[in-house]
């Protein structure tokens, strides 16, 4: 006599089991019911039970319990578990870019879009480089520095900015009543983006961690902030040295401060809506 299951639910209508994959370090996942997007940096073993937590591109921290299919990881349920020491290697990792998308491997760089992104200098067109190259590559969008935003409103007119010519322009120090945003205003438009983050210059954008100090130091209205920040920290007067070894320890967005990265992602969005090369 043949025996049946009580279980009478459909198998198309039952849950498939979700793999198990370690909650490594800087494993990309995100949280089933928030949506939250971020990277594992430290697993806990709490009363309630294990715990993952989770640091997203702005550098938010938030914690979840991991619960069996609670999180996704490129699109697929999985369950996360704690690592073992010495374990078996679960599913890796996918690769990510500096600025913490997905990577693509064997990529070749699109041929340049029309529209453009302009920052003030050279240190700051360095620094978008280093996180965000990889992905201007792929989208094919182009970076160039102006040396200043005094002739902004000119520089914008002579570009010519057209719905598939978009202009992004990132500008330091904007902040309401400065010069800069009196600036800013006359330049924006339709096709033009113009953002900024409240750092007087780009080199506080990056964490004072990251650098190996406690904080930026507080330089006297008037005088050069680059010159007054290497006197205070005691080193060389050299500024295009030390900004090398600011930059030789910015690895990743991790490395910046969030005030920053909104703006630089704001501005990518805007020129890649602008139409195709």
């Amino acid at each position: 006599m043949r025996s049946y299951s009580p279980d009478l639910t459909p198998p198309w209508k039952k849950p498939t089991p979700a793999p198990e994959v370690p909650a490594e370090t800087d494993l990309v996942v995100e949280e089933v019911t928030t949506g939250f997007c971020g990277a594992v940096i430290r697993c806990e073993k709490t009363a309630e039970g294990p715990t993952v937590t989770l640091e997203d591109r702005f550098g938010k921290h938030r914690v979840f319990p991991m619960v069996a299919r609670g999180f996704l990881l490129e699109g697929r349920p999985v369950t996360l578990v704690r690592p073992r020491p010495g374990g078996a290697a679960g599913p890796a990792a996918p690769a990510r870019t500096a600025s913490g998308s997905v990577a693509v491997p064997g990529a070749r760089a699109r041929v340049a879009r029309a529209g453009r992104i302009y920052v003030e200098g050279r240190h700051d067109a360095e620094l978008v480089e280093k996180v965000w190259g990889d992905d201007l590559r792929i989208e094919g969008v182009v970076v160039e520095y102006l040396g200043g935003v005094d002739d902004l409103p000119a520089v914008v007119a002579e570009f010519g900015p057209a719905p598939d010519a978009r202009l992004g322009v990132l500008v330091d120090h904007l902040v309401p009543g400065s010069k800069e945003s009196r600036i800013a205003a006359a330049a924006a438009g339709a096709d033009v983006l113009v953002v900024g983050h409240p750092y007087i210059d780009i080199w506080e954008a990056v964490k004072p961690s990251s650098v190996g100090i406690a904080a930026w130091p507080k330089v006297p209205r008037g005088e050069d902030w680059k010159t007054g920040v290497c006197e205070a920290l005691g080193w060389p007067p050299n500024t295009g040295a030390a900004w090398q070894a600011i930059l030789s320890r910015v690895h990743s967005y991790r490395d910046l401060e969030p005030a920053l990265l909104g703006r630089v992602e704001e501005l990518i969005d805007f020129v890649t809506a602008g139409g195709e090369s």
